[in-house]
């Protein structure tokens, strides 16, 4: 087994801690940049379904535009000069401009020559989800073979950053997108300790928290209700939960209009990095619209008469058809004929599958 010199290992942990600095490896790239002893480093990446590609470089400057056009700008011609580029392998100017010919021999005259750029050596790094790398060091001395001999042994790690930060991206737009979802929906989440004190919470729990009442960060964190009711049976199930990981959760309805819900379920999930003073998470959905809009929108979606949609409301509230009767001023048997269109309007089979239809379809996203 070959023993990685002091340069590879001043190099690898900043290699494989990049992801989490910004600009993302540019301790790596300085790092590289001093230990080779050249003008500057960069690492160009590009999503191969892209258009556009990504450049980082050492805090020394910003790598010359004309540089990563050499390598990624003219990234669909088939004759482009790092295409022809073996992966894995590292490559000198003289070798590259010999590739690509006369059309990149006067690109390098024209262009790269009064950067000062008259030594190079680069390598192009694949990944099988689609990205693209070229690893580029330029220097106006001449670069000797161990540095190129620094770049291939720097290749499988620089692989696996690849590997892993395709993940994290993939992992990251996957995210977005349920984000997005729960935010549209106005689904949240807060953590709590067994006192009640917040240890965490999603940005939608930030916004409700500052717009609504009916919930607040009461003093010392603790997530204090408006009403006294729901405070103690919060408190009450914190005790029976924290006693108890397997309690089923439980279902608390804090405001009527706007509609605000929430399911207390006792922390079931572990792990390595998991915060053992939760023991609760608190999910929560609001209506961000009023009642009378979400009567508009009724009339839109499934083409009801504003007391359709008023009813076909209540209803999709929990309200019995005797119940809601009574709050629009109609008689049970009117507000029964009302159902019957309501139902045969939305496709319902009775009021469990009205709420169904109304609650959980895409006027939950509106």
């Amino acid at each position: 087994m070959r023993v990685p010199n002091l340069g590879e290992t001043e190099l690898l942990v900043p290699l494989h801690e990049g992801f989490l600095e910004q600009p993302v490896w540019r301790t790596f790239l300085d790092r590289l940049r001093a230990t080779t002893g050249t003008r500057f480093a960069a690492l160009v990446l590009r999503s191969r379904d892209s258009e556009e590609a990504m450049p980082l470089s050492s805090s020394s400057g910003d790598i010359p535009a004309n540089l990563i056009d050499l390598f990624a700008a003219r990234y669909r011609n088939d004759q482009l000069l790092s295409r022809l580029m073996r992966e894995g392998r590292v490559y000198a100017l003289e070798e590259l401009l010999e590739m690509g010919g006369e059309d990149d021999l006067r690109y390098f005259e024209e262009f790269l020559s009064p950067l000062g750029i008259s030594h190079l050596r680069a390598m192009r790094l694949q990944d099988e989800s689609g990205i693209d790398a070229w690893l580029i060091i330029s220097a106006s001395e001449p670069i000797g073979a161990d540095v190129s001999n620094l770049l291939v042994a720097l290749t499988p790690h620089l692989r696996a950053a690849l590997r892993v930060l395709a993940t994290l991206e993939r992992e990251r737009a996957r995210s977005m997108i349920s984000a997005q979802a729960f935010r549209r929906m106005n689904f949240g989440w807060i953590s709590v300790d067994a006192k009640g004190r917040i240890v965490d919470m999603d940005d939608q729990a930030e916004t409700m928290l500052r717009q609504s009442s009916v919930l607040r960060r009461g003093p010392y964190d603790r997530l204090t209700p408006q009403s006294p009711a729901i405070d103690r049976q919060l408190t009450a199930l914190l005790r029976e939960f924290s006693a108890d990981r397997r309690a089923r959760p439980r279902a608390i309805n804090l405001s009527a209009d706007p509609w605000i819900d929430m399911l207390v379920s006792p922390v079931r999930i572990s792990g390595l990095s998991s915060d053992n003073t939760t023991v609760a998470v608190i999910y929560f959905r609001s209506d961000r619209t009023s009642s009378s809009d979400r009567q508009e929108q009724l009339c839109d979606l499934f083409d009801l008469t504003p007391t359709e949609a008023r009813l076909a409301w209540s209803m999709a509230q929990g309200m019995t058809i005797a119940e809601a009767a009574e709050a629009h001023g109609l008689t049970i048997e009117t507000a029964r004929n009302y159902s019957k269109k309501i139902y045969a309007k939305t496709g319902a089979r009775g009021q469990v599958d009205l709420v169904r239809h109304i609650l959980t379809g895409v006027l939950a996203l509106a």
